[in-house]
C-alpha cells in the first residue's frame, strides 16, 4: 500500500509580517501533482492544516481549493486522511466529517476517549488507519478520571490502549505530537522543559506512524515513526533544510520503504552576513540577483548600529525579514542570556529556586507531584 504523508501546511501563516499564502498555493499545487504521478492509496495530512484556530477567509478558501484539486488528482479509490494539530480548531476540522467520508475524505473527530479505525484494503489485505488529533493530558484525563495520566506519554499510552488494535493486520497511526529526542525548528510552538514529550515506545503496535508537529523531516527511534516535516520553510532555522513529501510503500508484512520528493519555493530563504558597506556594495548584490527577491535575514557585523537599517537594506533586498547584529555588544549580551540552562525542566528550575530559598536539598515526592500538576495547568491555560 502506497502512502503519501505530509503535515504542517499552516495555511494562512504570516512570517515577520509577510504572508505565505502565495508560497502555500505554489507548494499545495506541487503536492497535487505528486499525488497524480504517484497514485497513493492514501494521503495522510498529519495536522496543522491552518496556522490559527480561527483561520482567515482566505486561508479557508485556499484549503478548499487544495482539497478539491487533491481529490481530482487522486485515483477514485484513494482515501484522504486529515487530523487537527495544535494550531487547528478540532471542531472546525471535524465539521462535515460524515458527508466527507462518503467521498473517501476522512476528518479526525474531536477526541472523545475513543478512536475508531478506517479500514481500507489492497492486494495484501486490510490496513487500519487510526486518526488521533493533537491531545493534551488534561483532555484524555477527562474521559479516564480513574487512570493516572500525568504526562503526554501517559495520555498517548492511554489513548492508544483504548483503540483495541488488531495486531493481526497492518496498522497506521496519524497523530500530531512531539516525540522525545526529535529535533525542533524555530517556527514551532514549544513548551519549556519538554513537558510535551511523548516516548516513542508507545507506538510499538503500529507499522507506520505518520507524525505532524515538527517542521524538519526526520524519523524517531525507528524509520517508521516519521515526521514528514512542513512542505515549506517557515523560519531561518530551516534555511539549509530540504523540504520533502514522504512516500511510504508498505508491504504485506508491514515493512515500509521510503521515497522523499523535494518541494520548491517561489522564494528561497537566505542568511546574509557582513558589514553594512559589504552587503550594500553594487558588485555584491548584482552578482547574486536572486537575493533581491528571496526572504532574507541579515546579520550585520558593524560595531555601531546603522540607523533604520532594515528599511535601507529593503531598497536592495525587497523581502528582508530581519536584521541582527553580531558585534562585541551583542556577544556580551549573549553570554549573559545563555548562562541560564534552557535544558532544565520547569520542575528542576523550581527545585533549584526552592533550595536557594529554604536551604533544603530537594523537593519531596509530594511536592514534585504538586509542582508538575501546577506546570501542566499553566501550559494548558486552565
Amino acid at each position: 500500500m502506497r502512502l503519501l504523508h505530509i503535515s504542517d501546511l499552516h495555511i494562512g501563516k504570516h512570517v515577520n509580517g509577510f504572508s505565505m499564502i502565495d508560497e502555500q498555493r505554489h507548494v499545495l499545487g506541487q503536492i497535487c501533482d505528486v499525488v497524480q504521478q504517484q497514485k497513493p492509496d492514501a494521503v495522510l495530512i498529519a495536522g496543522d492544516v491552518y496556522d490559527k484556530s480561527v483561520p482567515s477567509a482566505e486561508a479557508v478558501q485556499v484549503f478548499d481549493w487544495f482539497l478539491t484539486k487533491l481529490t481530482e488528482s487522486a485515483t477514485p479509490d484513494s482515501h484522504i486522511f486529515i487530523i487537527s494539530g495544535n494550531h487547528d480548531s478540532p471542531e472546525r476540522i471535524a465539521f462535515g466529517a460524515q458527508i466527507m467520508s462518503r467521498q473517501n475524505i476522512h476528518l479526525s473527530p474531536v477526541y472523545d476517549g475513543t478512536v475508531k479505525p478506517v479500514i481500507i484494503s489492497d492486494k495484501d489485505g486490510p490496513v487500519a488507519f487510526y486518526m488521533l488529533p493533537f491531545i493534551k493530558p488534561v483532555a484524555v484525563r477527562h474521559f479516564f478520571e480513574n487512570e493516572e495520566i500525568n504526562s503526554y506519554t501517559d495520555a498517548m499510552r492511554m489513548a492508544i490502549a483504548k483503540m483495541n488494535i488488531d495486531k493481526s493486520i497492518r496498522n497506521v497511526l496519524i497523530c500530531h505530537q512531539f516525540v522525545t529526542n526529535a529535533v525542533r525548528s524555530e517556527s514551532e510552538e514549544t513548551i519549556v522543559g519538554g513537558l510535551d514529550n511523548v516516548d516513542a515506545q508507545v507506538f510499538a503496535d503500529f507499522d507506520y506512524v505518520a507524525l505532524g508537529h515538527l517542521h524538519r523531516p526526520q524519523s524517531c527511534e525507528r524509520p517508521t515513526i516519521r515526521y514528514s516535516g512542513s512542505p515549506l520553510k517557515y523560519s531561518f532555522s530551516e534555511v539549509n533544510d530540504t523540504k520533502t513529501i514522504t512516500i511510504a510503500d508498505m508491504d504485506a508484512n508491514g515493512g515500509v520503504g521510503f521515497e522523499y520528493i523535494p518541494t520548491s519555493h517561489l522564494r528561497d530563504w537566505v542568511d546574509l552576513r557582513g558589514s553594512y558597506n559589504e552587503l550594500t556594495a553594487l558588485q555584491y548584490y548584482e552578482s547574486k540577483p536572486e537575493l533581491r527577491e528571496n526572504y532574507v535575514r541579515v546579520t550585520l557585523t558593524d560595531e555601531n548600529d546603522i540607523p533604520d537599517a532594515i528599511n535601507k537594506l529593503r531598497t536592495i533586498y525587497h523581502n528582508i525579514m530581519e536584521v541582527l547584529y553580531d558585534n562585541k555588544r551583542t556577544r556580551t549580551k549573549s553570554i549573559v542570556v545563555n548562562s541560564i540552562d534552557e535544558q532544565k525542566t520547569p520542575t528542576e528550575l523550581f527545585a533549584e529556586f526552592y533550595e536557594m530559598q529554604n536551604g533544603e536539598s530537594s523537593l519531596t515526592a509530594e511536592q514534585q507531584s504538586f509542582i508538575n500538576e501546577i506546570m501542566e495547568r499553566v501550559q494548558n491555560r486552565e
